[in-house]
């Protein structure tokens, strides 16, 4: 038994250093890249955002079904054309994910009339953008119910059958703030934390479940209506991400098998600092960076 164990404790460093090696190689060598063309896609928010650019960039890369979930039918319908004219197969469904009764019997209507998901893409989120003395106490529950809990039924209602196919990927866009939060967000913030941990979980839970994964996206602050108003000290130095450059990276981490994805890379640079530097220092970078006051003036989505 001690010599299993032995053998055991001496093979890890060595299979910890292969993986970083590979990991390293791969950076550098062009990956092979997952074929779609037998994958249905699965986008809640889909109607516009970063959602109507995923839809986009999964139907440029060949998907063979788009569906779009979402709470207004007027921006689902123009995304769900948008992606018929591309050629690919779409439709919407009218599904509100922060409503657990509604989640489980729009999944039944897509798996009757469409088929199995294969990629499900979990994008839908909200931001109340204020403090916490001055948030309606229905508007926090509303970002939780959506941002959080819409994740834990959107994944019960699909997972088991992508088990049950053992194909299927799991995709969370989340945000940097969920690594570091900022003042005047504090829904979103906690929201995102919550969902970050419970992908984190997930993600660990599919190794054992072949032909499952999951991929989580944190990106920095992307300019689409959500943020409207949000202002960084240094725009030059830290310009907002383009919504089609989230999409078309997060499409690559799928078709990589890439459980997490940071974006800009710059972003590693925050969460080391935040991992060694005294909470004062953190402080005062906020201050001058701006992200201290950065949501005074929110406007958020008209």
């Amino acid at each position: 038994m001690i010599w299993k164990w032995l053998g055991a404790l001496l093979l890890f460093p060595v299979q910890v250093v292969y993986l970083v090696v590979k990991a390293a190689v791969c950076l550098v060598l062009p990956p092979r890249l997952r074929d779609l063309s037998r994958e249905n896609v699965l986008v809640t928010g889909g109607g516009r955002g970063i959602g109507r650019h995923l839809a986009r960039e999964f139907a440029r890369r060949g998907a063979r079904k788009i569906i779009l979930w979402g709470r207004t039918e007027k921006c689902l319908k123009e995304t769900t054309e948008e992606i018929r004219m591309m050629g690919t197969e779409c439709h919407y469904f009218i599904c509100d994910v922060g409503n657990r009764e509604e989640v489980y019997r729009q999944a039944k209507a897509v798996r009757e009339k469409v088929g199995d998901i294969t990629i499900l893409v979990n994008n839908a989120a909200v931001v109340h953008g204020k403090s916490l003395m001055d948030s309606d106490d229905d508007a926090l529950l509303k970002s939780q119910h959506i941002n959080t809990l819409g994740q834990f039924w959107t994944t019960k209602a699909f997972l088991p059958r992508m088990l049950e196919l053992q194909n299927g990927h799991i995709v969370c866009l989340n945000s940097v703030l969920a690594l570091s939060a900022i003042p005047g967000a504090i829904d979103y913030c906690t929201s995102k934390a919550s969902s970050f941990a419970f992908m984190e979980s997930l993600t660990l839970g599919l190794l054992d479940c072949p032909g499952v994964n999951a991929t989580t996206v944190l990106p920095f602050h992307t300019s689409t209506e959500m943020f409207q108003g949000m202002r960084i000290r240094f725009p030059s130095l830290f310009p907002p991400l383009k919504p089609e450059t989230v999409a078309r990276r997060t499409v690559e981490a799928v078709q990589m098998n890439q459980a997490f994805l940071l974006l800009p890379w710059t972003m590693h640079v925050l969460v080391i600092l935040k991992s060694i530097l005294p909470q004062a220092a953190l402080e005062e970078i906020h201050k001058f960076s701006g992200s201290y006051t950065c949501m005074n003036t929110f406007k958020g989505r008209t």
